[in-house]
């Protein structure tokens, strides 16, 4: 599991990959996407457009948490290698 993590902290540490989860980001903001779950349908009694706004917004806080977690741990592995 540790190596799992660490694969992936070192994965996100790309500059290309905080482009890539912005611009999705960006487009899952649009009026196409909006709209395909702008229905009025309800999950447990929640409208699907709330959910997937709500969706969402918890994926980018975990993104987001991932790529501090990278940035933190590439900070760390930078100290250690300066270190005499």
């Amino acid at each position: 599991m540790k190596h799992l993590f660490t694969h992936i902290i070192q994965r996100l540490q790309l500059r290309e990959s905080w482009i890539i989860f912005f611009i999705l980001g960006i487009i899952m903001m649009t009026f196409p996407f909006l709209h395909i779950f702008n229905k009025p349908i309800l999950i447990l009694g929640v409208p699907l457009l709330f959910l997937y706004l709500t969706g969402g917004w918890i994926i980018s806080i975990v993104v987001i948490y991932l790529f501090m977690s990278a940035s933190r741990h590439a900070e760390k592995t930078t100290d250690e290698k300066n270190k005499p």
